[in-house]
Formats: C-alpha cells, structure tokens, sequence
C-alpha cells in the first residue's frame, strides 16, 4: 500500500494527448533493460537505431545480471524516487503488477491508430493490458516446448526424427541408453528442470489439463492420476540424463547435442541460437521439433512497459518507441536476432530458418485448438511466488527418490500455502 501511495503521488497520470501537443517535443525515451550481451545487444542495438532514425532521442538504461533481477531493483528504486524510465523490460504478471500499482502509462490511442488487436494474438493481449487498456508491448514469442535433437546420434539407434508421443520418447531413449548414448542432456538448475516438467504436463495432459493445473491452479487437477503420471516421467528422464548434470548451464546442454555428447534436448527456442552460432543447419545438423503434445504450444513473451512520465517529449518517446517495437520492421530484426518469432502475427517470415517458419504454423494451430498457453516455467503464466512453489517441488523430486505420491501431495500442500 506504501509503494502505491508513493507511485500515485509522484508519477504523473498519462491520458490520451493531441498529436497537436508533440509537435514540437523531441521524442526522448529511456530505456531501462537487461539485455546486455549477444543477439540481445544486438537487437536492442537495432530497436536504438530505428528510433533514432525516426527523430527520437535513446537514452540507453541498461542492468546486467541476475536474468533481470538487478533491474528489477533499480526500477523499484527509480520509481520511489519519482524518477522512473520512460519503457522497461518487464515480463508476465510482472507488468500486472506495476499495473496495479498506478505506475504504467497506457497506449490506447498507439493500438487503436495501429491497429493492434489485429495483429496480435489474443492470448498475448492479456498479458500486455491491464484491465482493458494496453500498458505494455511484446516484442517476440519464446517456445517452450521443444526437443532439440542430434540427427546422427539418432541414426544409430535407427530412429530418424523425434518421437510423436512420450511413450515412443521413452522408447527410444532406453535404445539410447542402451548403445551408450546419453539420451538427454539437461542442466541442473530449478528453472531447467520446470522447463522439462511443463513440457511433459502439456504433453501428458494436453492443453485443458495444463490450464487448470499450471495456470488456473485447480486443486483437483493438480492432486489428479494425470499429474501423478507427469511425476513418473520426470523420474524416467531423471535416469536419462548423465550424472554431471547438476548446476551445468543450459547453453552447455545444448553444447553436448551439438557435439554428439547426448542425443536430445527439452528447451526453448533460444537453444536454437546456439545451433546456428555455430554454423549449425536445421534439419540437417540438428533437428527441431515440438515436444508431444495435442496441438498445445507454451509461450514466453519478452516486453516492454512504459511508466507514468511527465514530459511531452517523454511521452512522445514512449508512443513513437511503442509503435516501432510492434512495427513489421523491428519484429523482423529483432527475431531475426533473437531466435524468436514476431509477436505480430503477419510478419513475412521469408528471411527465418525453418524452425522458426514451424513454430509460428504450431502457433496458429495451437490458437485455434485452444492450446495457446502461457509458461508457468518462465514467469508467464503465475505470479512469482505461486510458480516458485511449484518448482520448488519438482526440483526436490527430480534430486531424490521421491515418490510421485508424495510429490503430488507436496504440490498441492505448496500451492495452497503460496495462495494464502
């Protein structure tokens, strides 16, 4: 209540202004954000140079560390303060939050003249608007959902492509395990092993079930024989993977696919960026495809807020900044960058490899099946301390013996702890 207070009291209320009113505001926006090395660099690099081109003034906020952590307390800070950037990186419930908050402008009039609720998926609109108006733009979607694979690892096992189900998954790892081959490789850290358990909740339990357990948090589908079975193919891949695997990152993982170390990989799309750092063909190379699943496709969207700023020019920046981020333009190059797809649907895909050109056909039939689903792994579907008594188990479990009773008992007893 202190922090809304605060906010209320020292950020300036935004309606809609006149066209009129920035005709002789410099557009000025900073940009708070944790993309500091790699693609990202390179991508928020691009997002400056378009705004500069079209007369704004980039004032460049970078934070780097702790997967946005650090930015976070700098914003938190900023905010106090009265001193808030113009746009920031923020992602999922988080922008539900500084919604509620007070602290976020809305682009109303920059969605209606550019026509977003076209051109952006239903599902993604919910989470960039907070109680009908639009606060915050995406800039990319992320697919959880997927198995990277080693082609030649495959062969000489017989197989040649990923399994369709997860029974023909197990199958084929055990012949995997069997001729020496290390069937997954997988990095030992919470987020990793939420990652893998997600893809086998959707691909188990189909995208109904997943509602109702990862985001609607349904008591009676997360004590379910279903999410039982989730926990018995946790434990299967739990003896697919190798035993260095505690603590390893996930770029390493991904490392070991490449390097035929281990034959396959459960993890979203930004593995495919290593891949292709490395000279790597789809299809040829390595192999890309969705974790089984009926017509389900989880989604990670990376975004931008705009806060309550006074200013004309900083208002201006932040109208100019949102309608070049969803612009065809910046889609194209940042996702180009990124390993992602456009968030705008419609963007021509012709310059995007293969896997890309999949999980944008996925996406559109995951919408029409109703499979289009936020990932509870990635901050996208629950607020952080609901996701985090989830993981909490499923790492536990994934690091000894326990049983999926035991398991589905502790998840229910965690959730409920967490609502209260």
């Amino acid at each position: 209540m202190y922090l809304r207070k605060t906010i209320l009291a020292t950020g300036v209320a935004i309606s809609a202004l006149a066209t009129a009113s920035f005709a002789h505001a410099e557009p000025t926006a900073e940009v708070l954000h944790w993309w500091t090395s790699g693609g990202e660099a390179k991508a928020v690099a691009a997002l400056k140079e378009d705004f500069e081109a079209n007369g704004g003034k980039w004032v460049d906020s970078p934070v780097a560390g702790g997967g946005g952590d650090a930015a976070m307390t700098v914003l938190r800070s900023r905010v106090l303060s009265g001193d808030a950037p113009a746009a920031v990186q923020l992602k999922g419930p988080a922008i539900q939050d500084w919604a509620e908050q007070g602290a976020l402008a809305d682009l109303n009039d920059v969605a209606e003249a550019e026509g977003w609720d076209k051109v952006i998926p239903p599902a993604i609109q919910n989470v960039m608007k907070y109680e009908g108006d639009y606060v915050a733009v995406p800039v990319n979607i992320h697919r959880i959902d997927w198995i990277w694979a080693n082609p030649a690892l495959l062969a000489k096992v017989g197989a040649t492509e990923v399994p369709k189900s997860w029974d023909e998954f197990n199958a084929l790892a055990d012949k995997l395990k069997a001729a020496g081959i290390t069937p997954i490789a997988h990095g030992g850290q919470p987020w990793q092993d939420a990652t893998i358990f997600e893809t086998v909740v959707l691909g188990l339990g189909g995208p109904e079930f997943f509602q109702k357990a990862m985001v609607d948090l349904d008591e009676d589908a997360l004590k379910s024989d279903t999410m039982k079975a989730v926990f018995d193919q946790m434990r299967k891949i739990r003896g697919y993977v190798d035993a260095d695997f505690p603590g390893r990152d996930w770029n390493l993982a991904t490392a070991m696919v490449m390097n035929g170390e281990a034959a396959m990989q459960i993890m979203g799309d930004w593995a495919k960026g290593e891949f292709l750092a490395a000279g790597k063909v789809p299809g040829k190379d390595f192999i890309c495809s969705a974790a089984p699943s009926d017509n389900g496709y989880l989604f990670n969207v990376d975004s931008f807020a705009m806060f309550n700023v006074s200013g004309d020019d900083k208002v201006a920046g932040q109208k100019l900044l949102a309608e070049l981020i969803v612009g065809q333009k910046f889609q194209e190059t940042f996702n180009l960058l990124k390993g992602s797809i456009p968030a705008r649907l419609g963007v021509p895909l012709d310059k995007f490899d293969d896997c890309a050109k999949k999980s944008e056909a996925d996406l559109l039939a995951a919408q029409d099946a109703g499979g289009f689903l936020p990932s509870m792994a990635h901050g996208m579907a629950l607020r952080g301390h609901l996701s985090g008594a989830i993981v909490d188990v499923v790492t536990a479990h994934f690091n000894s013996d326990m049983s999926s009773d035991e398991a589905v008992s502790r998840l229910v007893e965690a959730v409920e702890l967490a609502k209260d």
